[in-house]
């Protein structure tokens, strides 16, 4: 049996590397996926807010962002895993803020501090 082939593209959850991946059909929105280390803290029609810790050691669940703009309030080292299978390790620094194109990837702290980050969620404005 042959697989399709299909776009594949790195991921960055430390922003360092901002690229996009089309979402899979299986990726499930980023706070259902992961309700203990992504909440939901503010919406309305043209944006979505979510506060993210990820401990040392914790691993998420696959999931999908739209476009967004993530701001770091700690850093650490965090290795992300795209759709495809790849991954990438990173070191954040906290303080950074950056544009990331819509992405479907989980990530993992293999560092020593919790990695907290808000992530705005652009919305279409139609």
């Amino acid at each position: 049996m042959t697989r399709p082939n299909h776009v594949h593209a790195w991921v960055a959850f430390a922003a360092i590397l901002a690229l996009a991946n089309p979402r899979p059909a299986c990726a499930q929105d980023a706070p259902t996926a992961n309700p203990t280390t992504v909440h939901v803290t503010f919406e309305n029609e043209r944006v979505r807010i979510l506060e993210s810790a990820l401990p040392p050691g914790a691993k998420e669940q696959i999931h999908s962002h739209p476009a967004c703009v993530v701001h770091f309030i700690e850093g650490g080292k965090v290795r992300n895993h795209a759709a495809d299978g790849t991954s990438t390790d990173a070191e954040i620094e906290a303080g950074v803020t950056v544009y990331r194109e819509p992405v479907t990837h989980w990530a993992e702290n293999i560092g020593k501090t919790t990695i907290r980050a808000v992530i705005v969620e652009l919305k279409n404005p139609h």
